[in-house]
């Protein structure tokens, strides 16, 4: 929801609880979570244009996961519609191209 809402500041205050009480592997499990259609919070900032989500959730990926995670696991992850992030942008995205 705050990833749809475009909630930058719940985001943050949600990773930084996570980083105080999960072990590291679970933190980093939260940037690739996936809700029940298979959407990540990476999808559904595409889906809804929430550029600022979009930027934190790369800004946390560059820092806590590998090259192959963020390629394979976020650039790359579908949905269960069969759908990566880049799929949605272009059918359902509200970012302004141009």
């Amino acid at each position: 929801m705050a990833a749809m809402m475009g909630k930058v500041d719940l985001l943050q205050r949600l990773w930084e609880r996570s980083e105080e009480n999960l072990t590291k592997e679970k933190h980093e499990k939260l940037l690739l979570a996936t809700d029940h259609e298979g959407m990540s919070a990476w999808h559904v900032a595409v889906k809804w244009g929430n550029l600022q989500v979009l930027k934190k959730i790369w800004e946390w990926a560059e820092k806590n996961l590998t090259t192959k995670e963020i390629n394979n696991n976020l650039l790359l992850a579908i949905d269960k519609k069969g759908k990566t992030a880049w799929h949605v942008a272009a059918k359902d995205g509200e970012l302004e191209v141009g």
